[in-house]
């Protein structure tokens, strides 16, 4: 099968290592935007269900599905509760006392041997090697009922729709009476694969899914890069999934929510395989997350190319640019002006009325921080404590103008199940 082969091949490089910093499968990006999207999404609905669980006496129960090396575990103890206090020390939304069982599944040998050996201290994760393409495993079907069957980073866009209908609909009859499912696809209309958009959308699509990110630039006409066939998929062909689902199983599947994750930093903006005019952005946003660095923050401005036919589209992507592009231009001011003795900036840029009430927000906030902490002598307080700041605004930007329509690197769909 071409996806064992890739992800074996991006095994073998070392790049799927548990690294982290500016470059590989674990890095700022990756941690501090992507991971974290996810986790904001899941928030409220996780914390609904483990304060039920607490209510009951009862503990949380999650499989991942596609786990791979056992990400799933990481983030999903990562969820914190809402608007934690800054005095509290525990913020997690699932503690370790609420946890009765991780169980990862994947198809993959070598990645589930990575992940028994990243989890082997724990006594709570177990692993599963299994095929899912036509359906949950005999040995899941064999397990106790999960209340969170999950899966990240295009698990499914592996699968033909039917399959991913045939998936759900078993879980929906292996849940219990209440149960929340996460599913990921790639989004059909990311910035990525502009090249890709023109298929029509009444048609499942796949495309040629390269992982040639998990080399430098200058090595990847150097090697064979593996790829496999991925379904790229909007909203609406979701729903039309869940739909066939509910069907099959005759049980209720009620969408909670959709996110549109890595609209701005995808992996495929930095290769350009699939879109020519796409930014190199992810070097630069690592960076804005990487201690004792400092970022040319020009290099993150981005010219966005209309694909013309595609005005909803593009009026989209003009509009969340645009925002991206005058937030960091505004810092740039910011940080130019800004006098160290009187601990002010000498006549900041105007917020205009007419902005999105996220980039107005996202503004007034790099003020405050700026003249907040910008005289601190301590260490390099641009690179450690402004330019991360200047990262999370802008991953509140993608977090907060975004459709949740598929215009991302990944669709996120969360549904409850209801019996």
């Amino acid at each position: 099968m071409a996806e064992k082969t890739a992800y074996t091949q991006a095994f073998r490089t070392g790049k799927y290592e548990k690294a982290s910093g500016l470059l590989g499968k674990y890095d700022n990006v990756r941690r501090f935007w992507e991971d974290q999207v996810t986790s904001y999404c899941l928030r409220p609905v996780l914390q609904q269900l483990v304060d039920h669980k607490r209510q009951r006496l009862e503990r949380v129960r999650i499989i991942d599905l596609g786990c791979g090396s056992g990400d799933g575990y990481d983030l999903l103890m990562g969820v914190t509760t809402k608007d934690p206090g800054i005095f509290e020390w525990i913020t997690a939304a699932i503690t370790p006392d609420i946890l009765q069982e991780y169980v990862g599944l994947d198809i993959n040998p070598d990645l589930i041997k990575q992940a028994e050996e990243y989890h082997a201290y724990n006594p709570k994760t177990r692993f599963l090697i299994g095929d899912l393409s036509n359906g949950l495993t005999p040995e899941v079907k064999a397990e106790k009922p999960f209340d969170i069957y999950f899966s990240s980073f295009g698990t499914f866009s592996h699968f033909h729709d039917h399959q991913s209908a045939k998936i759900i609909a078993d879980i929906c009859r292996h849940a219990p009476a209440e149960a929340i499912f996460v599913g990921d696809w790639l989004g059909r209309y990311s910035y990525e694969w502009q090249d890709l958009w023109h298929h029509p959308v009444d048609q499942e699509y796949f495309m040629d899914y390269r992982i040639s990110y998990i080399y430098p630039e200058e090595q990847r006409s150097q090697v064979e890069v593996a790829s496999f066939p991925l379904r790229l998929i909007t909203k609406d062909e979701l729903m039309h999934i869940i739909a066939q689902a509910a069907e099959q199983s005759g049980v209720a599947i009620k969408p909670l929510s959709f996110v549109d994750r890595s609209i701005f930093i995808g992996r495929h903006m930095d290769t350009g395989d699939y879109n020519a005019n796409c930014p190199k952005l992810r070097g630069p946003v690592n960076s804005l997350f990487e201690s004792y660095l400092r970022t040319e923050l020009e290099s993150l401005l981005v010219d966005y190319v209309p694909r013309p036919g595609f005005d909803y589209l593009n009026n989209f992507f003009e509009m969340f640019f645009m925002s991206c592009n005058a937030l960091v231009k505004y810092t740039i001011a910011l940080l130019s002006n800004y006098d160290s003795n009187r601990r002010k900036v000498d006549d900041p840029p105007p917020i205009m009325p007419f902005y999105p009430e996220p980039l107005k927000e996202v503004m007034a906030t790099m003020l405050s921080i700026i003249e907040g902490i910008g005289w601190v002598p301590w260490g390099d307080v641009r690179a450690n404590l402004i330019e991360p700041m200047l990262g999370y605004s802008l991953r509140k930007l993608e977090m907060e103008l975004q459709p949740g329509t598929g215009v991302g690197h990944g669709l996120i769909g969360i549904f409850e199940i209801r019996k």
